[in-house]
């Protein structure tokens, strides 16, 4: 046998010998030369082609009555999500979760009954009015009965900024009072936290969470406009209805049992009733660790509508042509408000530009990426989630069991709420300074003849508010970014200022609608952007960083 395979072997090596010399000869003086074809970089091309008029058409769409508000787990998110994956197939992108498009998220879908009241010491408030509350206990009824109140400045406990409002307290089955942002909103020119920019502290989702850990039984933020960034009608529309939380083990039980908003109205009240002035307690806060029992006792009965539902994820992917292990992945949300058959007249919430836009803009995206004669190296996943505005559900559920491995997740780009307001001189960037991808970025807004500038507003919080978020928390160098406040012209200066009444009064609200009037040429100059920064990084051997004062870094 030994002796056959080394004669097998020698007339192999022959043959392959014959075949190398063949190769080597000179070619006949009448063939033909043939070589493989040069792919052009259509780049240029590709970029251009990203068009206002594609980015209207898919806003129109998915904003019309016909998707119903697009809230999850209703007949809306089904054409939803019917509408995303047929255009995806078409352009080119394929299902990438084991040969689906779809990424199953389990649901708890909790509605609270509308006839509840709360009573703080002398003062009963009213659903929606004054309060709202809701529970992430999955039982049918939440009692908190004579609860002592305590006033916890706001519901801080930061080691690395050496503040807790916990410290010499003991909440457990209290329920507090707390504000809303963070220390340095009160003290813009201190040194406290980031000054005028919000920390993640400032969040309500942190201060729900760092509540439960204490062990507190109630929990009440108050609203205030300014600090907050939005009225209270956001408040009542956003925490009114169904709302969902993410299945959990333990049903929710590790979760403070009452989760709720006060209007300021509401809390002066309360603290009169209480002997003290709530500017002045608010005062007090701002200036270091602080917590007051107020001596006065809440309670509420929340009863619970539970139905455990199944909503998804959006996944799809271009594969890069020499590390298609490698993703960068852009994000947007399809999910909205959805109806409240309650409501007179419209009761459609459409999310036109919330985030209808947004939505608009991964599509584009796909497409131009799926246009190019050369496709990236790195692969390009689009990534467009569920329940965001139930508190970053679909996003924060990838980002636990996510597709791509998170070391092999290059990058997030994220796109939320575009820019409709017409061409802009400067970008926005949202949680400025976070990390290196802004050099990529200002190398794309160059191109436009466009500068990089800090968000309008760093007090809002908005880093904290949108999908990006829950990559940034896994360590993956998360941007958000988009047109900034700087009009290209009077003319466009002008529209501005009529469109951005409506965008703004209509933060989640019914009139948040498709309208004709709309100017795309915003949110087309800053799809072209983040394709270029996509594109850019996709062929690049380089992994974004974040800066050194981050707060996040890779896991």
């Amino acid at each position: 046998m030994k002796l056959q395979k080394q004669a097998l072997t020698l007339t192999l090596s022959a043959a392959i010998f014959a075949i190398a010399l063949a190769g080597c000869s000179e070619p006949e003086p009448n063939a033909v030369k043939t070589a493989a074809p040069k792919v052009e970089d259509n780049f240029e091309a590709v970029y251009s082609s990203i068009s206002a008029d594609t980015l209207k058409q898919h806003t129109k769409i998915l904003s019309s009555d016909e998707f119903e508000g697009r809230l999850p787990t209703t007949a809306g998110e089904k054409k939803t999500l019917d509408y995303l994956t047929a255009e995806l197939t078409k352009v080119g992108f394929e299902p990438s979760n084991a040969g689906s498009f779809f990424q199953e998220v389990s649901l708890m879908q909790i509605t609270a009954a509308p006839d509840m009241s709360l009573k703080m010491g002398e003062n009963t408030f009213l659903y929606k009015e004054d309060m709202v509350a809701g529970s992430k206990h999955e039982v049918s009824e939440v009692d908190l009965i004579d609860s002592d109140i305590v006033f916890l400045g706001y519901g801080v406990n930061a080691p690395e900024y050496q503040w807790n409002d916990y410290e010499d307290v003991d909440v457990k089955g209290k329920t507090v009072i707390i504000l809303v942002n963070d220390p340095g909103y009160a003290s813009p020119e201190s040194e406290l936290f980031q000054g005028s920019t919000m920390t993640y502290y400032g969040r309500w989702t942190y201060k729900y969470e760092e509540a439960s850990r204490q062990g507190a039984a109630a929990v009440f933020i108050v609203h205030e406009t300014a600090p907050a960034s939005y009225g209270w009608s956001v408040v009542a529309n956003s925490w009114s209805g169904p709302q969902y939380g993410l299945v959990t083990a333990d049903a929710g039980a590790s979760r403070v049992a009452v989760e709720g908003w006060i209007s300021r109205d509401a809390a002066v009240k309360i603290f009169a009733d209480a002997g003290l002035n709530f500017d002045q307690e608010k005062d007090f806060a701002a200036q270091g660790s602080y917590s007051v029992a107020l001596n006065k006792k809440a309670s509420i009965t929340i009863k619970n509508d539970l139905k455990e539902s199944k909503s998804y994820n959006v996944f799809a992917t271009l594969l890069g042509s020499e590390r298609p292990d490698e993703h960068i992945i852009y994000t947007s949300h399809w999910d909205h408000l959805g109806k409240d058959e309650s409501k007179d007249g419209d009761q459609i919430y459409n999310g036109a530009h919330d985030n209808a836009t947004g939505t608009a803009a991964i599509l584009a995206m796909a497409e131009a990426f799926a246009s190019l004669n050369k496709k990236p190296k790195r692969s390009v996943s689009m990534l467009i989630v569920t329940a965001e505005e139930q508190g970053l559900l679909g996003s924060r559920y990838y980002a636990e069991n996510p597709i791509i491995a998170l070391d092999k997740t290059v990058a997030n780009i994220n796109m939320d709420a575009m820019n409709v307001l017409g061409r802009t001189k400067n970008v926005a960037v949202v949680g400025m300074g976070k990390s290196d991808l802004e050099t990529n970025l200002e190398k794309a807004a160059k191109r436009q003849g466009r500068v990089l500038t800090q968000e309008d507003n760093p007090g809002a919080g908005i880093y904290y508010r949108s999908d990006h978020f829950s990559f940034a928390k896994v360590g993956i160098p998360a941007l958000y970014a988009k047109g900034g406040s700087e009009p290209i012209d009077e003319a466009t200066a002008e529209y501005r200022k009529r469109t951005n009444v409506i965008v703004r009064g209509c933060y989640h609200q019914v009139c948040d609608q498709f309208r004709e009037s709309w100017d795309f040429s915003g949110v087309q100059e800053d799809t072209q952007m983040l394709f270029e920064v996509g594109y850019d990084i996709a062929n690049s051997g380089t992994w974004p960083q974040w800066s050194a004062t981050s707060e996040f870094q890779r896991k």
